[in-house]
């Protein structure tokens, strides 16, 4: 970087500042937009002490030096004290309008999201049609929805229907029974484990019964 560097004093007070190249100075873009502003060119330094600390400036160099006829030569470093600092230089550019802009589109350029939105005229999009509803899916929620619509009877009105169904018919299916009671298909059989028998083989698969204990009931004498 290119700049001219100016020392003067001003009423026994030296005072320091630089000039920026006026072609360094123009700035093209700030975060890939275009733009005519330029950084400032005038820099004055603020000169200060250094508070009481004792800082100095040192130089190493390195020495090449021979021990001895059979052994290689090695380098060496060497401390070189220059000079004792007595004021500390800040450079400050000028606060001019210019500048103030300068840095608020910095400021404004850093603050962006990383990421953002953007709408599409045009998007091309996969449009993805809903998966058809399984079979079993469809029958559960109807078998739901009829056993929500039905309410509970009393469990002996429950078996006095049952026992009726069981004189004309002696084997029933529960879809049969769950039409002629109107019960929870749950409910009814918990009442049937009670009373009868499920049969899980033979000509009757899959068929409800009474117990013995609970067939041919009417026509026989009460205390029996």
């Amino acid at each position: 970087m290119m700049y001219f560097c100016l020392f003067h004093r001003n009423q026994g007070r030296t005072e320091v500042s630089f000039t920026l190249n006026e072609d360094l100075a123009n700035i093209d873009d700030i975060g890939g937009k275009p733009t005519s502003i330029s950084a400032p060119r005038e820099h004055p330094f603020l000169l200060q002490s250094v508070g009481g600390q004792t800082l100095t400036v040192f130089t190493e160099s390195a020495l090449e030096c021979q021990a001895d006829e059979k052994s290689e030569s090695s380098n060496t470093e060497k401390l070189s004290l220059e000079g004792i600092v007595v004021q500390r230089a800040e450079c400050r550019p000028a606060a001019s309008e210019n500048y103030m802009k300068l840095k608020r589109l910095q400021i404004e350029e850093s603050s962006k999201p990383v990421s953002w939105t953007m709408q599409l005229e045009k998007a091309v999009t996969t449009n993805y049609k809903p998966v058809a509803n399984h079979q079993y899916n469809i029958e559960y929620e109807k078998k739901k929805k009829e056993d929500g619509k039905r309410a509970r009877a009393e469990k002996q009105q429950v078996l006095d229907m049952l026992f009726s169904a069981f004189e004309k018919h002696q084997y029933y299916n529960i879809k049969d029974l769950v039409d002629i009671t109107k019960q929870p298909v749950s409910y009814l059989k918990e009442i049937l484990r009670e009373i009868g028998i499920y049969n899980v083989k033979g000509t009757h698969k899959n068929t409800w019964e009474l117990k013995p204990e609970y067939r041919h009931y009417q026509g026989e004498d009460k205390s029996d």
